[in-house]
């Protein structure tokens, strides 16, 4: 294949992709430097056990043979048949207004409806962007998270490849959520896509996510990294439903910055993966800001979901929420790492969190991992935290009503997830509880 490069990450590489992307030379000086940084730093020890990742076994950039499309009817059939799977097109048919689906590297569909861009509203793949917009994404692309961030962000910085750009003008209100897909559909393969998303003044976005990858014997990255500015007055809502084969290492960095009386949201689904890292974070940066991380991840069979969330109040009278929930089954192991920072005169401020973990069997097992950095008297902090199993006297009173006991525990295990599956959208809601059953039930009917 024309632009097949070797396994491993190199400068060589590097500076291919942006030869190849015809990058600016600001760009390429960004990779460069992040590529010192990824080499500089350590794998991180203090989480789950991430040693048997072989970087110099990874393809980094595997470019697409197929053309951006502008029409679903144009994408050949071996990629569509892949988004029919998922239901992409019966979504987009109802009512999603937008959709970028990437493949590997690469994107390779995508629709912006005449409305949203007579309203000045932007949804391009990151590349796009970056040709037709470079002056709006040169000043934001890296402010929120560096390359110096961790290792992964680094990595991502250096090698990124699609991803979404996504801006909104000062009081356009986008009532439909948008929506991107990301497939993972080769073996060894890295997966490290941008996405940028400006919420002028007065905006509101809902934005969805959908990640999943066919199983391979091999185990294959994903690092991805979402970079989300919400302006002043502006909502910006940001929902991942993640079904990763089993085989994959997803370590992703997420961060939202709020200003005065935004509201900034990550609604966090997380199913699937060998391993996952990720705990989003808000900054709430302007006074009345507001943040909420809703984070819901099952783990079975030796999965490890290492999820939660970061909260820092940077002004007085801003509020959050933190409502997290695991279920671990067969072997699996979900742990929540949390951290809530109330700074010295951030008056009046609130914080609420919430963890809560439920143990299918004597094999899985789940933790708490909460801190709280509290330098200002005058505010509210709680934290609330439980983990538990299936509790006998409910699941005899279900069966003692003439409910069978999978049934039975069907029904607690969705009333345990019902407050974060509401939040999502209709498709996506049934999509989860689906997943859920399947992998808990061996069942979908």
């Amino acid at each position: 294949m024309k632009n097949k490069f070797p396994k491993g990450l190199s400068e060589n590489l590097i500076r291919n992709i942006s030869k190849i992307k015809k990058e600016p030379k600001w760009m390429l000086k960004k990779r460069l430097e992040a590529l010192s940084i990824f080499n500089a730093k350590k794998i991180p020890t203090w989480g789950p056990d991430l040693t048997s990742i072989n970087f110099s076994e990874l393809n980094y950039y595997i470019p697409s043979s197929s053309k951006k499309n502008q029409k679903w009817e144009d994408v050949p059939k071996k990629i569509k048949d892949t988004f029919e799977k998922i239901g992409v097109p019966e979504a987009e048919r109802k009512f999603l207004a937008g959709v970028g689906a990437q493949y590997d590297s690469e994107i390779v569909y995508k629709s912006l409806s005449k409305m949203l861009s007579q309203k000045g509203v932007i949804f391009q793949d990151m590349e796009t962007g970056l040709k037709e917009h470079e002056d709006l994404v040169k000043a934001n692309f890296g402010k929120l998270i560096p390359s110096s961030d961790n290792k992964f962000s680094a990595l991502n910085t250096a090698c990124w490849s699609g991803g979404t750009f996504l801006y909104i003008p000062k009081n356009i209100k986008i009532d439909l959520p948008l929506q991107s897909y990301f497939r993972i559909a080769s073996r060894n393969m890295g997966q490290f896509e941008r996405t940028l998303i400006i919420a002028e003044e007065g905006s509101y976005v809902h934005f969805t996510e959908g990640c999943t990858a066919p199983t391979y014997s091999t185990n294959s990255l994903h690092a991805g990294v979402v970079e989300i500015m919400v302006k002043k007055n502006a909502r910006v809502r940001y929902t991942t439903v993640q079904n990763w084969s089993k085989n994959i290492f997803n370590l992703v960095t997420k961060r939202m910055f709020v200003e005065e009386n935004g509201i900034g949201e990550f609604v966090d689904c997380n199913i699937g993966s060998k391993v996952t890292m990720k705990y989003p974070s808000i900054y709430l940066k302007g006074k009345y800001a507001k943040g909420e991380i809703l984070s819901i991840s099952l783990a079975s069979g030796n999965q490890v979901q290492d999820t939660g969330g970061k909260i820092f109040h940077l002004a007085h009278n801003t509020s959050s929420k933190i409502l997290s929930k695991s279920i671990s089954k067969n072997g699996g192991h979900a742990n929540y790492r949390g951290f809530v920072m109330i700074a010295k005169n951030a008056k009046k401020s609130k914080s609420k969190v919430k963890c809560q973990g439920l143990i299918l069997d004597s094999k899985s097992s789940s933790a708490s991992s909460p801190f709280m950095d509290v330098k200002e008297k005058d505010v509210e902090v709680s934290h609330e935290a439980f983990i538990s199993k299936i509790e006998e006297e409910k699941l005899f009173y279900l069966c003692s009503r003439g409910i069978s006991e999978e049934k039975a525990e069907e029904m607690m295990v969705n009333g345990f997830i019902e407050p974060i599956v509401k939040e999502l959208p209709m498709e996506y809601a049934i999509e989860l509880n689906r997943l859920i059953k399947l992998e808990i039930f061996n069942s979908v009917i």
